[in-house]
């Protein structure tokens, strides 16, 4: 089952405003491809902590700039259901970091 989702911009007013502070998964993609889906306690804050870390390793090195974010989706849902959730979402999507590929440095 795909994601329950209104994409958003990935930016730090877009995580603001539409993030919850709340437990769930969350997806970040570029426009082409899903980069990694991940759980949380925060979705808020966890998308928060990708943002800067993106923009550190695009300052670092500029072959990570072909890897920034676009987006970002999330869904609320309790933790004790985040692991199963993530799982399936990572099967159907296949993002390149959860399949093993590694988040831009």
């Amino acid at each position: 089952m795909p994601f329950e989702f209104l994409p958003q911009a990935f930016t730090a007013a877009a995580m603001r405003e539409h993030a919850p502070v709340q437990s769930g998964v969350y997806g970040i993609a570029t426009a082409r491809t899903w980069l990694y889906i991940g759980e949380t306690d925060n979705i808020q804050k966890t998308l928060l902590e990708h943002l800067r870390d993106s923009h550190l390793a695009a300052a670092r090195n500029s072959v990570a700039t072909r890897h920034r974010p676009t987006g970002f989706v999330f869904e609320i849902c309790p933790a004790a259901g985040r692991p199963e959730r993530q799982d399936q979402l990572v099967m159907e999507y296949e993002p390149a970091v959860n399949r093993g590929g590694t988040w831009p440095q």
